[in-house]
C-alpha cells in the first residue's frame, strides 16, 4: 500500500486580500478624512498636527531604514498610517510637538523594536497614543473632559441644532417609520460635533464614511467591528452606562463618542496586532469589548476603549501561542490516524 503523507505549506490564518501597501494607503486616507473634517471648524488645528505628524513619521522612517531601501519602505503606507491614526487619536488642542514625540516613539520603539511592520504586537499608533497619554497626563485631561461634558449635552439638553431636528424628523417618518422606532433628536449633531476634544470624535461623519468604504472593498475583517460593537453596545444598554440603572444604557452615545468607531473599525480589525485565527480573534474581540466597557464607564476613562485595545494586545503573543500549539496538537493527531490507516 502505498505510503500517504501531507505537508502543511502554512497555517490556516486568517488573510486579508489587499496587499499591505493597498490597506496602508486606504486606511491613511480614512483617517485623514476624518481630520479634514475637524479642521473645518477649529481653524485647521487638526490639520497642523495631521501634517506634523506624517512628516515626522516619514523623516523617522526615512532615518531608520535609509540603508535598507528607506525610499521603499516609506512607500509601503504604514508610516503614514501610524501618524493619521495618531492623529486621530489625539484631541484637537493639543500641542503638535506631542504629535511629534509620540510618532517617533511608535515607529521607533513599537515598530523597529520588534523587528518592523507586521513583527509588533502592539498598535505603533496605539503605543505612541500610550505613551503621549501617561507621559503627559494633563495634556490630555482637560480637552477629553470638555468633550465629555458637551457631547453629553447635546444629547441631554435641547441645545439642538435645527439641522439635527430636519434629519431626524426625516428618519422618523421615512426610515424608521416601518419598524416604529423612533430616533430621539441630538444623535446627529454628534456626528458634526464642533466642541474641542478627541479628532476622531469631531469627524465622525467622514470617519464612518472612510470606515464603510475600507470596510467594502476588504481592507479589514467585517466581522470584528460587529462584533466589537454589538458586545460593547449590549453592556452599555444592559449595565446602565453612567446612570447606574440597568437597561437603561445609552448605545448611540457610546458609540459615537470616545474613539469607538476608529478603534471597532480601524485598531480592533489590524491584523499584525491580533490573534491569526477566527476563533482567537472572536474571543480576543469579545473581551476587548468588555474591557473597553468597563474603562469607560467603571473607571471613567474616557477614552477606555484605547486603554483596552492596547491591554488585549499585551496577551496578543500569549493568544498566538496558544494557537500554535492547539495548531501542532490537531495536526498530530490527524497524521497518527493517517498513520493508522
Amino acid at each position: 500500500m502505498p505510503e500517504r503523507k501531507k505537508i502543511f505549506t502554512h497555517k490556516p490564518q486568517i488573510n486579508i486580500s489587499c496587499s499591505s501597501t493597498s490597506r496602508m494607503w486606504l486606511v491613511c486616507g480614512c483617517a485623514f478624512s476624518c481630520v479634514l473634517q475637524s479642521a473645518f471648524s477649529d481653524g485647521g488645528q487638526s490639520f497642523i498636527i495631521a501634517l506634523t505628524a506624517f512628516f515626522s513619521a516619514i523623516l523617522t522612517e526615512f532615518i531608520l531604514t535609509w540603508r535598507t531601501h528607506g525610499t521603499a519602505k516609506i512607500k509601503d503606507g504604514s508610516a503614514a498610517a501610524t501618524a493619521m491614526i495618531l492623529t486621530i487619536m489625539l484631541p484637537n488642542q493639543i500641542h503638535p510637538i506631542f504629535a511629534i514625540i509620540g510618532v517617533v516613539f511608535a515607529i521607533t520603539v513599537v515598530k523597529y523594536s520588534f523587528g518592523g511592520l507586521g513583527s509588533n504586537w502592539l498598535n505603533p499608533a496605539l503605543g505612541g497614543w500610550l505613551f503621549i497619554r501617561f507621559s503627559w497626563p494633563d495634556v490630555f485631561v482637560n480637552a477629553i473632559e470638555n468633550a465629555s461634558t458637551a457631547i453629553s449635552e447635546i444629547v441631554q439638553t435641547t441645545e439642538i441644532t435645527t439641522m439635527d431636528n430636519s434629519i431626524t424628523e426625516f428618519l422618523n417618518n421615512s426610515v424608521f417609520s416601518i419598524s416604529g422606532i423612533q430616533l430621539p433628536s441630538g444623535y446627529i449633531d454628534l456626528l458634526f460635533n464642533k466642541n474641542p476634544g478627541i479628532i476622531t470624535d469631531r469627524g465622525l461623519f467622514t470617519l464612518l464614511i472612510g470606515t464603510v468604504v475600507i470596510t467594502a472593498v476588504g481592507i479589514n475583517r467585517g466581522w470584528i467591528p460587529l462584533v466589537f460593537l454589538t458586545v460593547y453596545g449590549f453592556f452599555i444598554r444592559l449595565a446602565g452606562d453612567l446612570s447606574g440603572i440597568f437597561w437603561n444604557g445609552d448605545i448611540l452615545y457610546g458609540i459615537f463618542s470616545g474613539g469607538t468607531v476608529a478603534a471597532a473599525f480601524i485598531l480592533a480589525a489590524e491584523p499584525s496586532s491580533s490573534a491569526k485565527r477566527k476563533p482567537g480573534v472572536l474571543v480576543s474581540v469579545v473581551i476587548c469589548a468588555i474591557l473597553a466597557w468597563f474603562f469607560r464607564y467603571k473607571c471613567m476613562e474616557y477614552s477606555g476603549v484605547f486603554i483596552a485595545l492596547a491591554l488585549m494586545n499585551c496577551f496578543t503573543p500569549i493568544v498566538r501561542l496558544i494557537e500554535d500549539r492547539l495548531f501542532i496538537f490537531r495536526n498530530s493527531r490527524s497524521n497518527f490516524r493517517e498513520n493508522l490507516l
